[in-house]
């Protein structure tokens, strides 16, 4: 009988925090899309989602993580090329400066860019927002791209990447305090997405295996 009321309890709560999760997904819509006066980019990206090389083609997104201490929101950069979340951002607020920027000084810290790089997202006020594009501006390489208007689809792998994070990290856990969320978040993207974790996209390797293929690839060339 306690067997049974602990499977019922977990399919109980399973579902409650789909139900709430998707609720909240709709309101965080509303907060992060066109709902503002900023200028919004032409979506240059297309569904052109499998670039030839390293830093072509970024994409970056913005999902919240439900803790007992309160809600974060984790802001990621990936590189369509290896799969590889290479900025990210995990902060209580939604502020520009708190979500994007710190992701995208991560991302530049990590892989330099010398070459033409389109940068795709939503029409969230963050990559809207004039703070953030006098930053990317000052590198005449990179070309801003926005999703239509309400359209996930344009920016389907940074959304794919957050329905598996949610899957196999947050709806398996109950964080109680924000720390032990971060924690979590750390060793998700960084041991595990980045490093073990194999794609079918990129023929079953890992985003390192990729990057590291390329480089050595480019060595050679």
């Amino acid at each position: 009988l306690h067997f049974a009321f602990n499977n019922i309890y977990n399919i109980y709560f399973y579902l409650t925090v789909i139900a709430f999760d998707f609720l909240f997904h709709f309101i965080l819509s509303l907060l992060t899309d066109s709902n503002h006066r900023y200028p919004v980019c032409s979506n240059h990206l297309n569904r052109n989602f499998t670039p030839k090389s390293l830093n072509e083609v970024w994409v970056s997104d913005i999902t919240y993580i439900r803790t007992a201490a309160g809600w974060l929101y984790l802001t990621t950069i990936i590189d369509l090329y290896d799969r590889q979340v290479i900025g990210w951002s995990l902060s209580t607020r939604m502020y520009t400066d708190q979500t994007i920027i710190p992701a995208w000084k991560m991302a530049v810290s990590k892989r330099e860019i010398t070459e033409s790089l389109l940068f795709h997202s939503d029409r969230g006020i963050q990559y809207a927002s004039i703070e953030f594009r006098k930053l990317i501006n000052k590198n005449t390489l990179i070309t801003q791209s926005m999703s239509r208007k309400a359209n996930c689809w344009d920016n389907a792998v940074a959304e794919s990447f957050f329905k598996t994070l949610k899957a196999e990290l947050i709806y398996q856990h109950k964080f109680t305090t924000i720390e032990e969320a971060k924690l979590a978040v750390f060793e998700y993207i960084e041991v595990w997405y980045n490093r073990k974790r194999l794609h079918s996209s990129l023929g079953y390797k890992t985003p390192k295996e990729m990057e590291l293929e390329f480089y050595k690839i480019e060595s050679v060339a």
